[in-house]
């Protein structure tokens, strides 16, 4: 998405340095900005009243110190400037979570996609569901939103959408922008997943890391010093494709919930849900589980020879499933190739997606407010978003 030249965008250089350190380190004080940043006090002070002008920052209460002399107060963004949603448009299920400017959640939901509608009448959906979830909050600033398909960067240009088609179809999008109003980010699902994995959840620190995702597609995405590795065809991750079963079969038919329940049926085998294979102990289910292990072998064994991460989530439906089996899928990957990343379940659960999207929104938000470009990448989000906050906004 082409950066915007906005009055924010044009701060003066010593504004923009210190918002992106307060940005990097919140809440702090001017004294700390200043050693942080090596300005000189009055520097940052004058920045820091320029900011507070514009209601970008706030401040808050005075800081207790053990020297005399003018108490320093607490600064940090003014999250009430507005809020972002992040949205996980799924094949099955659509998860929408609002949070403020400093990642704090507002209004969470989650429902049944509309799969029956076509492609504007899907994009109308979202967006009447986006604008409820924001109404009676902060102004709406900016929307995210991943989709279960490759996203080209330039357009965006949606394809390998099997499970969702309609957003391929270029109406989708401009609908969905059209009817918001505001910036839209649109991104892969597995993408946000693995970016919201990295900011709170079981890939927090890694410098490499990847997921996957078992949901009714499957999904997969790279982070090399914590940034996404994206092509221009958005196919980066895509290991759902590879052709690995009889005559050709794709991976993601061999080891998602409905690649399961498809190939029981074709057995003759009654399963319940795709959990049941891995509880029952019948000797043609027993069968099945050994050729799904062996696909998924397949899948974490790319992941690692293509970016050899340190920590592999998995994400999904199945994920509290392979949970118990993660030691044994490790030790089959080092078979292979003599190393293998930690594997952990998603920590965020079934909001991996919509809380990276949040973090996507917001990195366009502290974008157009003036932060350099180069440090949203490294802004850490802090733990103000979790499971228990999405519990306490659930209820």
């Amino acid at each position: 998405m082409e950066t915007k030249s906005s009055p924010e965008t044009r701060r003066p250089p010593a504004d923009r340095a210190v918002l992106t350190q307060l940005v990097r380190s919140r809440p702090s004080t001017r004294t700390r900005l200043a050693a942080e940043t090596g300005m000189s006090a009055a520097t940052v002070s004058r920045a820091v009243d320029h900011l507070v002008e514009a209601g970008v920052v706030r401040e808050g209460a005075a800081v207790v110190a053990g020297t005399r002399g003018r108490r320093a107060v607490t600064l940090d963004l003014d999250a009430s400037r507005g809020v972002v949603v992040g949205v996980d448009l799924g094949a099955t299920s659509t998860r929408l979570l609002a949070a403020d400017l400093v990642a704090t959640p507002v209004a969470v939901r989650e429902l049944d996609t509309a799969t029956g509608l076509d492609a504007p009448d899907l994009a109308a959906w979202l967006a009447e569901l986006v604008l409820a979830l924001a109404e009676g909050s902060a102004p709406l600033l900016a929307v995210s939103l991943g989709l279960p398909g490759a996203v080209q960067s330039d357009g965006p240009v949606v394809t390998n959408a099997n499970n969702l088609p309609q957003v391929e179809d270029p109406a989708f999008v401009r609908v969905l922008r059209e009817r918001l109003g505001v910036d839209l980010h649109v991104l892969n699902d597995a993408d946000l997943a693995l970016l919201g994995e990295q900011s709170f959840g079981a890939a927090r620190g890694a410098a490499a890391a990847a997921i996957l995702t078992f949901g009714t597609g499957l999904g997969g995405a790279l982070a090399r010093q914590g940034v996404l590795v994206q092509g221009p065809h958005g196919v980066v991750g895509e290991f759902g494709q590879l052709p690995v079963g009889p005559l050709g079969t794709r991976l993601e038919h061999m080891v998602t919930g409905p690649g399961i329940m498809r190939r029981a049926a074709e057995a003759g085998l009654a399963l319940s849900s795709p959990a049941d294979l891995f509880t029952s102990t019948a000797p043609a289910v027993a069968s099945m589980r050994a050729q799904f292990d062996g696909a998924l072998v397949i899948a974490l064994t790319a992941v690692t020879v293509a970016a050899e991460p340190d920590v592999l989530v998995l994400g999904g439906r199945l994920a509290p499933s392979l949970a118990p089996h993660l030691p044994a899928y490790e030790a089959a990957v080092a078979h292979h190739v003599h190393c293998t990343p930690r594997l952990a379940p998603a920590a965020l659960g079934s909001y991996s997606g919509a809380c990276g999207a949040v973090v996507a929104a917001l990195r366009g938000c502290y974008r157009d407010l003036g932060v350099d470009e180069d440090a949203l990448g490294d802004v850490p989000m802090g733990a103000a978003l979790d499971l228990d906050a999405l519990e306490a906004v659930r209820a």
